[in-house]
């Protein structure tokens, strides 16, 4: 698999973050984070994003429990990844997404302080950590 755009995904009940990375640097950025009900995203504005980035692979982030076992929203997050492949059919694949949200919001703090903590740009630097660590675990 000749695998060089791909997209992160923080999936979450609210809100879903996104963000975009090159397989050739390992690196990622925050795209945007939309709005979701009950897990459930404006699907012509994921459309959007993905033809205009146009990726090989999507990575969606799968919220495990600490011990590893599944918990309610990771099957939610299953059934998020499943769809994307189904609707748009891109290629997909999960990834392990535990303590995710702290890095990001230490980065994020790190960058601008208190205020570079909105929920959106937690939601989309999240998605780049979980990105970044599908890279590393690829290598």
């Amino acid at each position: 698999m000749d695998v060089k755009t791909v997209i992160g995904v923080d999936f979450g009940t609210g809100s879903i973050g996104f963000a975009i990375g090159q397989m050739l640097t390992g690196t990622a950025s925050p795209l945007k984070a939309f709005k979701a009900k009950d897990g459930v995203p404006n699907w012509d504005e994921v459309g959007k994003l993905l033809t205009e980035w146009q990726p090989d692979l999507v990575v969606v982030g799968l919220p495990l429990n600490m011990d590893g076992t599944d918990q309610d929203i990771t099957v939610r997050a299953r059934k998020f990844a499943n769809r994307l492949h189904g609707r748009f059919g891109v290629q997909v694949t999960t990834h392990d997404e535990r303590l995710t949200t702290v890095d990001a919001k230490a980065t994020l703090f790190e960058r601008g302080g208190f205020k570079n903590l909105k929920k959106g740009n937690i939601d989309a630097q999240s998605a780049a950590v979980i990105l970044e660590s599908w890279f590393e675990s690829q290598y």
